[in-house]
Protein backbone atom coordinates (compact mmCIF):
# COMPACT_ATOMS: atom_id res chain seq x y z
CA UNK A 1 0.00 0.00 0.00
CA UNK A 2 1.21 3.52 -1.13
CA UNK A 3 0.55 7.05 0.99
CA UNK A 4 0.46 9.65 -1.20
CA UNK A 5 1.38 13.50 0.75
CA UNK A 6 -2.22 13.55 1.48
CA UNK A 7 -2.11 10.11 3.87
CA UNK A 8 -1.19 10.14 7.04
CA UNK A 9 -2.28 6.73 7.59
CA UNK A 10 0.25 4.75 10.29
CA UNK A 11 2.77 2.55 9.54
CA UNK A 12 5.85 1.34 11.68
CA UNK A 13 8.33 -1.46 12.72
CA UNK A 14 11.35 -2.47 15.04
CA UNK A 15 13.76 -4.92 14.86
CA UNK A 16 16.56 -5.76 17.17
CA UNK A 17 20.01 -5.27 17.23
CA UNK A 18 22.86 -6.83 19.79
CA UNK A 19 24.29 -3.98 21.91
CA UNK A 20 26.21 -3.61 25.05
CA UNK A 21 26.02 -0.68 26.73
CA UNK A 22 28.78 0.48 29.33
CA UNK A 23 28.66 2.02 32.58
CA UNK A 24 27.95 5.20 32.66
CA UNK A 25 30.79 7.72 33.01
CA UNK A 26 31.72 9.00 36.18
CA UNK A 27 31.52 12.79 36.70
CA UNK A 28 32.34 15.06 39.31
CA UNK A 29 29.45 16.28 41.19
CA UNK A 30 29.51 19.63 39.92
CA UNK A 31 29.58 18.27 36.04
CA UNK A 32 27.26 15.48 36.75
CA UNK A 33 24.60 18.22 37.70
CA UNK A 34 25.47 20.56 34.90
CA UNK A 35 24.64 17.47 32.41
CA UNK A 36 21.80 15.99 34.29
CA UNK A 37 19.92 19.70 34.00
CA UNK A 38 21.14 20.79 30.45
CA UNK A 39 19.27 20.29 27.23
CA UNK A 40 21.32 17.97 25.28
CA UNK A 41 21.07 18.07 22.12
CA UNK A 42 23.14 16.07 18.99
CA UNK A 43 21.99 17.66 15.78
CA UNK A 44 22.62 14.62 13.54
CA UNK A 45 22.17 11.02 15.00
CA UNK A 46 19.93 8.15 13.69
CA UNK A 47 18.99 4.89 14.51
CA UNK A 48 19.78 1.21 12.75
CA UNK A 49 16.22 0.05 14.50
CA UNK A 50 14.72 1.91 17.14
CA UNK A 51 14.48 -0.76 18.87
CA UNK A 52 14.51 -1.37 22.96
CA UNK A 53 18.56 -1.63 22.78
CA UNK A 54 18.86 1.83 21.01
CA UNK A 55 16.34 3.15 23.43
CA UNK A 56 18.63 1.68 26.80
CA UNK A 57 21.65 4.19 24.44
CA UNK A 58 19.29 6.50 24.40
CA UNK A 59 18.17 6.44 28.50
CA UNK A 60 22.21 5.94 29.28
CA UNK A 61 23.11 9.03 27.04
CA UNK A 62 21.18 11.32 28.83
CA UNK A 63 19.81 13.07 25.44
CA UNK A 64 17.60 15.20 25.39
CA UNK A 65 16.99 15.48 21.60
CA UNK A 66 18.02 14.91 18.44
CA UNK A 67 17.88 15.66 14.53
CA UNK A 68 17.51 12.72 13.01
CA UNK A 69 18.01 11.45 9.23
CA UNK A 70 15.78 9.94 7.11
CA UNK A 71 15.51 8.15 3.38
CA UNK A 72 14.91 10.75 0.87
CA UNK A 73 15.48 8.80 -2.15
CA UNK A 74 12.01 9.94 -3.69
CA UNK A 75 8.96 11.77 -2.44
CA UNK A 76 6.86 8.79 -1.34
CA UNK A 77 9.50 7.54 0.16
CA UNK A 78 9.91 10.42 2.47
CA UNK A 79 5.93 10.57 3.14
CA UNK A 80 6.61 6.97 4.40
CA UNK A 81 9.37 7.33 6.52
CA UNK A 82 7.46 10.49 7.84
CA UNK A 83 4.20 8.62 8.78
CA UNK A 84 6.36 5.89 9.96
CA UNK A 85 7.69 8.04 12.90
CA UNK A 86 4.15 8.94 13.81
CA UNK A 87 3.13 5.33 14.27
CA UNK A 88 6.59 5.18 16.45
CA UNK A 89 5.57 7.76 18.54
CA UNK A 90 1.81 6.56 18.98
CA UNK A 91 3.07 3.20 20.25
CA UNK A 92 5.56 4.17 22.28
CA UNK A 93 4.48 7.65 23.75
CA UNK A 94 6.53 7.25 26.80
CA UNK A 95 9.86 7.34 24.96
CA UNK A 96 9.54 9.56 21.95
CA UNK A 97 8.21 13.10 20.64
CA UNK A 98 8.31 14.54 17.33
CA UNK A 99 9.87 18.15 17.54
CA UNK A 100 7.49 20.31 15.90
CA UNK A 101 8.28 23.56 17.72
CA UNK A 102 11.21 24.91 19.82
CA UNK A 103 9.41 24.36 23.40
CA UNK A 104 9.27 20.54 22.58
CA UNK A 105 12.95 19.53 23.82
CA UNK A 106 12.02 21.52 27.07
CA UNK A 107 9.14 19.32 27.04
CA UNK A 108 10.84 16.19 26.20
CA UNK A 109 12.91 17.16 28.75
CA UNK A 110 10.74 17.75 31.56
CA UNK A 111 8.45 14.41 30.43
CA UNK A 112 12.11 12.53 30.38
CA UNK A 113 11.55 11.33 26.33
CA UNK A 114 13.76 11.93 23.38
CA UNK A 115 12.44 14.78 21.06
CA UNK A 116 13.27 14.12 17.80
CA UNK A 117 13.41 16.52 14.92
CA UNK A 118 12.49 15.37 11.59
CA UNK A 119 15.79 15.98 8.97
CA UNK A 120 16.03 14.91 5.45
CA UNK A 121 20.19 15.00 4.19
CA UNK A 122 19.18 15.96 1.03
CA UNK A 123 16.10 17.90 -1.38
CA UNK A 124 15.97 14.77 -3.89
CA UNK A 125 13.04 14.06 -2.14
CA UNK A 126 11.60 17.11 -3.58
CA UNK A 127 11.02 16.00 -7.03
CA UNK A 128 11.93 19.42 -8.41
CA UNK A 129 8.11 20.66 -6.50
CA UNK A 130 8.74 23.78 -4.04
CA UNK A 131 5.31 22.48 -3.15
CA UNK A 132 6.59 19.15 -1.60
CA UNK A 133 8.22 21.51 0.89
CA UNK A 134 4.83 22.23 2.06
CA UNK A 135 3.87 19.13 1.63
CA UNK A 136 6.43 17.04 3.81
CA UNK A 137 6.36 20.01 6.40
CA UNK A 138 2.32 19.43 7.05
CA UNK A 139 3.52 16.10 8.10
CA UNK A 140 6.44 16.90 10.26
CA UNK A 141 9.89 17.82 8.48
CA UNK A 142 11.43 20.97 10.22
CA UNK A 143 14.65 20.43 8.66
CA UNK A 144 16.67 19.60 5.37
CA UNK A 145 19.96 19.54 3.55
CA UNK A 146 20.07 21.55 0.62
CA UNK A 147 22.18 19.14 -1.18
CA UNK A 148 24.21 15.70 -0.38
CA UNK A 149 27.61 14.94 -1.93
CA UNK A 150 26.35 15.28 -5.59
CA UNK A 151 24.70 18.11 -7.78
CA UNK A 152 20.97 17.67 -7.52
CA UNK A 153 18.05 20.67 -8.64
CA UNK A 154 19.17 22.99 -5.76
CA UNK A 155 22.89 23.06 -6.10
CA UNK A 156 26.25 21.68 -5.94
CA UNK A 157 27.05 19.04 -3.47
CA UNK A 158 30.39 18.60 -1.73
CA UNK A 159 32.05 15.87 -3.85
CA UNK A 160 31.23 17.49 -6.75
CA UNK A 161 34.04 18.57 -9.66
CA UNK A 162 32.16 22.27 -10.24
CA UNK A 163 31.41 24.78 -7.48
CA UNK A 164 28.43 26.72 -9.07
CA UNK A 165 26.82 27.29 -5.31
CA UNK A 166 22.31 27.54 -5.63
CA UNK A 167 20.35 27.37 -8.79
CA UNK A 168 17.44 29.62 -9.03
CA UNK A 169 15.52 26.11 -7.59
CA UNK A 170 17.53 26.58 -4.94
CA UNK A 171 16.87 29.97 -3.96
CA UNK A 172 12.77 29.83 -4.20
CA UNK A 173 13.32 26.48 -2.30
CA UNK A 174 15.09 28.54 0.32
CA UNK A 175 12.62 30.97 0.02
CA UNK A 176 9.63 28.48 0.54
CA UNK A 177 11.91 27.28 4.12
CA UNK A 178 11.89 30.59 5.24
CA UNK A 179 8.39 31.24 5.27
CA UNK A 180 7.50 27.79 6.98
CA UNK A 181 10.17 27.70 9.08
CA UNK A 182 12.03 24.64 8.02
CA UNK A 183 15.59 25.11 8.67
CA UNK A 184 17.99 25.32 6.20
CA UNK A 185 20.88 22.74 6.74
CA UNK A 186 24.09 23.05 4.61
CA UNK A 187 26.65 20.20 6.26
CA UNK A 188 27.08 18.29 2.56
CA UNK A 189 26.57 21.40 0.46
CA UNK A 190 29.58 22.36 -1.70
CA UNK A 191 31.86 25.35 -0.67
CA UNK A 192 29.72 27.99 -2.99
CA UNK A 193 26.13 26.58 -2.42
CA UNK A 194 26.93 26.74 1.58
CA UNK A 195 28.06 30.16 0.89
CA UNK A 196 24.89 30.80 -1.12
CA UNK A 197 22.63 29.42 1.24
CA UNK A 198 24.15 31.46 3.63
CA UNK A 199 23.29 34.85 1.39
CA UNK A 200 19.82 33.89 0.28
CA UNK A 201 17.98 32.94 3.81
CA UNK A 202 16.77 35.50 5.65
CA UNK A 203 16.37 33.19 8.58
CA UNK A 204 19.66 31.59 10.42
CA UNK A 205 21.13 28.55 9.11
CA UNK A 206 22.44 25.64 10.46
CA UNK A 207 25.45 23.28 9.49
CA UNK A 208 24.70 20.28 11.72
CA UNK A 209 27.65 17.87 11.20
CA UNK A 210 31.03 18.94 10.02
CA UNK A 211 34.04 19.61 10.66
CA UNK A 212 37.22 22.06 10.48
CA UNK A 213 39.24 22.42 7.20
CA UNK A 214 42.19 23.30 8.63
CA UNK A 215 42.39 19.74 10.89
CA UNK A 216 41.92 17.77 7.22
CA UNK A 217 42.77 20.12 4.42
CA UNK A 218 40.94 19.22 1.23
CA UNK A 219 38.41 17.06 2.64
CA UNK A 220 35.23 18.14 0.76
CA UNK A 221 33.35 17.54 3.62
CA UNK A 222 35.07 20.21 6.20
CA UNK A 223 34.18 24.02 6.13
CA UNK A 224 36.58 26.73 5.82
CA UNK A 225 36.39 29.50 8.65
CA UNK A 226 34.90 31.91 5.97
CA UNK A 227 31.84 29.58 5.83
CA UNK A 228 31.24 29.00 9.48
CA UNK A 229 32.16 33.23 9.99
CA UNK A 230 29.55 34.13 7.92
CA UNK A 231 26.97 31.34 9.10
CA UNK A 232 27.69 33.30 12.47
CA UNK A 233 27.09 36.06 11.77
CA UNK A 234 24.16 35.08 10.17
CA UNK A 235 22.92 33.87 13.53
CA UNK A 236 23.31 30.49 12.53
CA UNK A 237 24.69 27.30 14.24
CA UNK A 238 27.62 25.26 13.26
CA UNK A 239 27.16 21.25 14.64
CA UNK A 240 30.50 19.58 14.91
CA UNK A 241 30.69 15.76 13.90
CA UNK A 242 32.07 12.96 16.29
CA UNK A 243 33.22 10.67 13.33
CA UNK A 244 36.63 9.80 14.06
CA UNK A 245 37.63 9.29 10.24
CA UNK A 246 36.12 13.26 10.07
CA UNK A 247 38.27 15.11 12.62
CA UNK A 248 41.09 12.99 12.14
CA UNK A 249 44.28 14.51 11.63
CA UNK A 250 46.87 12.44 11.08
CA UNK A 251 46.28 9.22 8.73
CA UNK A 252 49.40 7.05 11.05
CA UNK A 253 48.52 8.50 14.25
CA UNK A 254 45.94 8.60 16.97
CA UNK A 255 42.94 10.13 16.97
CA UNK A 256 41.40 11.14 20.17
CA UNK A 257 38.49 12.49 21.82
CA UNK A 258 40.90 15.89 22.53
CA UNK A 259 41.15 15.50 18.64
CA UNK A 260 37.45 16.14 18.58
CA UNK A 261 37.84 19.02 21.71
CA UNK A 262 40.35 20.86 19.01
CA UNK A 263 37.69 21.11 16.29
CA UNK A 264 34.61 22.69 18.53
CA UNK A 265 37.27 24.93 20.07
CA UNK A 266 38.41 26.23 16.64
CA UNK A 267 34.76 27.03 15.76
CA UNK A 268 34.22 28.81 19.14
CA UNK A 269 37.42 30.98 18.33
CA UNK A 270 36.30 31.60 14.50
CA UNK A 271 32.01 31.79 14.98
CA UNK A 272 32.01 32.37 19.28
CA UNK A 273 30.49 30.58 21.79
CA UNK A 274 26.57 30.67 20.71
CA UNK A 275 27.24 29.78 17.46
CA UNK A 276 28.94 26.41 17.93
CA UNK A 277 27.45 23.08 18.92
CA UNK A 278 27.06 19.11 18.61
CA UNK A 279 26.37 16.18 16.79
CA UNK A 280 27.69 12.75 16.01
CA UNK A 281 26.32 11.47 12.39
CA UNK A 282 25.97 8.22 13.96
CA UNK A 283 23.28 5.79 16.26
CA UNK A 284 23.17 7.00 19.90
CA UNK A 285 24.68 3.39 20.66
CA UNK A 286 27.61 4.40 18.26
CA UNK A 287 29.28 2.35 15.85
CA UNK A 288 31.41 -0.61 17.40
CA UNK A 289 28.38 -2.67 18.53
CA UNK A 290 27.26 -3.51 15.26
CA UNK A 291 29.20 -2.66 12.14
CA UNK A 292 31.80 -4.53 10.52
CA UNK A 293 34.68 -3.58 7.96
CA UNK A 294 32.97 -5.69 5.50
CA UNK A 295 29.19 -3.59 5.65
CA UNK A 296 30.56 -0.30 6.80
CA UNK A 297 33.81 0.42 5.31
CA UNK A 298 33.81 -0.84 1.76
CA UNK A 299 30.79 0.20 0.72
CA UNK A 300 31.68 3.43 1.54
CA UNK A 301 34.91 2.78 -0.16
CA UNK A 302 32.71 2.21 -3.59
CA UNK A 303 29.98 4.47 -2.59
CA UNK A 304 32.17 8.06 -1.93
CA UNK A 305 35.05 9.78 -3.57
CA UNK A 306 38.69 8.92 -2.73
CA UNK A 307 38.84 12.57 -1.61
CA UNK A 308 36.47 11.53 1.30
CA UNK A 309 39.33 9.49 2.94
CA UNK A 310 36.96 6.75 4.39
CA UNK A 311 39.23 4.94 7.10
CA UNK A 312 38.59 1.63 9.40
CA UNK A 313 37.76 1.95 12.50
CA UNK A 314 35.65 5.37 11.68
CA UNK A 315 34.74 5.95 15.47
CA UNK A 316 36.49 7.57 18.99
CA UNK A 317 36.35 4.94 21.46
CA UNK A 318 35.48 7.72 23.90
CA UNK A 319 32.89 9.37 21.60
CA UNK A 320 31.09 6.04 20.52
CA UNK A 321 29.33 4.93 23.65
CA UNK A 322 26.37 6.62 24.74
CA UNK A 323 27.99 8.41 27.23
CA UNK A 324 30.28 10.48 24.32
CA UNK A 325 29.00 13.95 25.56
CA UNK A 326 30.02 13.38 29.44
CA UNK A 327 33.13 12.25 28.45
CA UNK A 328 33.80 15.25 26.43
CA UNK A 329 32.52 17.47 29.43
CA UNK A 330 35.34 16.41 31.11
CA UNK A 331 37.94 17.22 28.62
CA UNK A 332 36.61 20.86 28.72
CA UNK A 333 36.10 21.38 31.66
CA UNK A 334 39.89 20.44 32.46
CA UNK A 335 40.68 22.99 29.42
CA UNK A 336 38.62 25.56 31.50
CA UNK A 337 35.47 25.93 29.70
CA UNK A 338 33.23 27.88 31.96
CA UNK A 339 29.70 26.42 33.15
CA UNK A 340 27.37 28.48 30.51
CA UNK A 341 29.51 28.18 27.75
CA UNK A 342 29.16 24.17 28.17
CA UNK A 343 25.56 24.60 28.33
CA UNK A 344 25.34 26.74 25.41
CA UNK A 345 27.27 23.61 23.57
CA UNK A 346 25.21 20.97 24.77
CA UNK A 347 22.00 22.67 24.06
CA UNK A 348 21.44 25.67 24.55
CA UNK A 349 22.69 26.94 20.98
CA UNK A 350 20.18 24.56 19.20
CA UNK A 351 17.54 25.85 20.83
CA UNK A 352 18.04 29.46 20.02
CA UNK A 353 18.21 28.31 16.62
CA UNK A 354 15.09 26.58 17.26
CA UNK A 355 13.24 29.43 18.44
CA UNK A 356 14.67 31.96 15.62
CA UNK A 357 13.59 29.36 12.29
CA UNK A 358 10.13 27.51 13.71
CA UNK A 359 8.91 29.73 16.23
CA UNK A 360 9.18 28.82 20.21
Amino acid sequence: MQYTRRDAISLGAAAAVTFSTSRAAELPGKLKRLYDNALVIDALSFARDWDDVEYEAVQQSGYTGIITSLNRRDLQTAIDELVTWRTRVEEYPDRYMIALEARDFERAKREKKLAVMMNFQNATMLEGDVDNVDALHALGMRCFQLTYNSRNRLGDGSTERTNVGLSDFGIEVVERMNKLGVLVDLSHCGRQTTLDGIEFSEKPVAITHSMIEKFRPGHPRAKVDEQIKALADKGGVFGVAALGYFIGTDPGGETTIETYADHIEHAVNVAGIEHVALSTDFPVRGIASWATKEDWYEPRLKSFKPSYDVKWPPYIPELDTPDRFRNLLVVLDRRGWKTRDLERLLGENWMRLFRDVFGN
